[in-house]
């Protein structure tokens, strides 16, 4: 835990407010890893530092379910970034030496096609009609990301939670395009564990009466769904260490709602997380991307063993956090050992944190260290 013990909320954007935002078109069709296309689509994202005459210090980074690309500020947009802490001139990822892209995944709500966007052929929001989505068909989109810009190889491969998922689907596709591969708190295969936490997320959603079988209006999020999902998720993100430290039993500051609920304050930081979700970010876009975590695993590649080893990846960094319980440091270990037989040279690191599975954006001291170690390292 960081020695403040601060619990900070994972920052979610409100839409429209990313002046630093680009656009790659994706290729028309696109093709989506399960055989379905996509028509007209784009991705949104941002980028910091400079690219090499060599076009050869190139860093992609993948997202959480959550963020939109905006990770950090620039001169163009100052407000703080998603992982302000990690990414920046001199700061661990240091943009000074490297350049990097963060792209918001597609099925977001947060510039890319997705749900939430307007089907070109109708002009009405896609909605449940948007076909389904597959991490790897995140990952391909960040590859057409780095076709738009000119980039035909990557110094680094990085990405966390979600995007440490995307990270892995990259070397499975795009194998010996990246050099190098930070995986943080991800996994090879959605655990059991996690499939059920988001079957149960999904379904307060889809029982919302305001979900209309996804044909709700713009603007008419279905609230108390995506509220009870988040607080749900947010349970999981963080741990019972955490919980007890940082709120034990104190009572909540304002009154509770009835004898019910509200008594607490832990309850009370759940409702603020809760409320600010759901305003921003859009339902049937939570359920796409939630969806695709549970479907993802590297077996359908072959199996860890056989990504890594065909990946000809030169380095690997899997950091993985001991009180996760969502994403557990076992499979964080898995992913490492798989690399390291591969012949990559590889560095597990097991995060002490009470902060659980949100360390890497509420602790990010340690993560902080690890990057910057085996950045240093490796730059050329």
């Amino acid at each position: 835990m960081s020695s403040s013990g601060t619990v900070r909320p994972v920052t979610v954007e409100p839409r429209d407010r990313w002046p630093a935002r680009q656009f790659a078109a994706l290729p028309d069709p696109f093709t989506l890893f399960d055989g379905e296309q996509l028509h007209g689509g784009r991705v949104a994202y941002e980028t910091w530092g400079r690219l090499t005459p060599a076009r050869d210090n190139a860093i992609l980074l993948f997202t959480g379910l959550s963020p939109s690309a905006h990770a950090a500020s620039s001169a163009v947009d100052p407000s703080e970034g998603w992982w302000e802490p990690v990414l920046g001139p001199g700061k661990a990822i240091d943009t000074n030496h490297w350049f990097v892209i963060c792209v918001n995944s597609l099925g977001s709500c947060f510039g890319s096609c997705g749900p939430a966007s307007a089907d070109p052929r109708t002009g009405r929001r896609y909605g449940v009609d948007f076909p389904a989505i597959t991490i790897e068909d995140i990952a391909a989109a960040g590859r057409a990301v780095l076709a738009a810009l000119g980039i035909s190889s990557l110094a680094v491969v990085a990405g966390a939670s979600l995007g440490g998922m995307a990270s892995l689907a990259f070397t499975a596709l795009f194998p010996g395009l990246a050099k190098r591969l930070i995986s943080v708190s991800g996994t090879d295969a959605a655990s059991p564990f996690a499939i059920a936490l988001r079957s149960v997320q999904r379904e307060a959603v889809l029982t919302d009466p305001d979900w209309l079988q996804g044909q709700y209006p713009a603007g008419r999020n279905p609230r108390n769904g995506m509220r009870l999902a988040r607080k749900i998720g947010t349970i999981t993100y963080r741990s019972p260490v955490e919980w007890q430290q940082r709120y034990g039993r104190l009572p909540a500051d304002t009154p509770p709602p009835n004898k019910f609920i509200g008594e607490f304050l832990v309850e009370s930081y759940l409702e603020n997380q809760a409320e600010r979700f759901a305003d921003a970010f859009d339902a049937n876009c939570y359920l796409y991307l939630s969806r695709a975590m549970d479907r993802f695993d590297l077996a359908r590649h072959g199996g860890v063993d056989q990504v890594a080893q065909k990946s000809r990846a030169e380095s690997a960094l899997i950091i993985g956090v001991e009180t996760d319980m969502l994403f557990r440091i076992e499979e964080q270990a898995r992913v490492a050992q798989a690399f390291a037989r591969a012949g990559s040279r590889t560095q597990l690191v097991r995060v002490e944190s009470a902060s659980g599975h949100d360390a890497f954006l509420a602790d990010t001291e340690p993560f902080e260290a690890a990057i910057r170690t085996f950045l240093t390292e490796h730059h050329q």
